[in-house]
């Protein structure tokens, strides 16, 4: 399935997008969809894990930029081939690491906590055996451009 076909029930993402690929994101299991807000659950893929199996905080943040963005359109319909998308760019982050995340399943959670015209505020747990691993806030703008 080409990846801006319509996503199919129950996931996020169609395969085909880069950085979904590398994350697996295709495999993961929308729990939660709802207007500004996303509750995922997810697996950790070996090839992001440091030498102790832990998440390597380099990839934290894709997955924080990944999934907050996607909060943005939280609760639209996926199956819908003719909803406008624009595209959304990140102004800031800020990620705060609690414990390790080790898989294999994890849980995420994002809300958009304010909007304000085009400007979003996104505020995001992942949650390793309901403990909060990692907190983060995201500022994202979405753009003029369509997608």
């Amino acid at each position: 399935m080409p990846v801006w076909e319509p996503v199919p029930p129950g996931r996020l993402v169609n395969r085909g997008f880069a950085v979904a690929d590398h994350l697996e994101a295709y495999d993961w299991t929308l729990l939660e969809d709802r207007p500004g807000f996303l509750r995922i659950d997810a697996h950790l893929p070996p090839h992001l894990c440091n030498p102790q199996g832990m998440l390597f905080g380099g990839y934290t943040g894709t997955y924080v930029d990944f999934v907050s963005l996607h909060a943005i359109r939280a609760g639209e319909d996926r199956t819908d081939p003719d909803l406008p998308r624009h595209f959304i760019v990140t102004i800031n982050m800020r990620i705060d690491y609690f414990e390790p995340l080790v898989g294999p399943r994890f849980v995420m959670e994002a809300e958009v906590v304010n909007q304000r015209g085009k400007t979003s505020l996104v505020a995001m747990r992942m949650l390793q055996d309901d403990v909060t691993a990692v907190y983060a806030l995201t500022t994202l703008r979405t753009t003029d451009t369509r997608l």
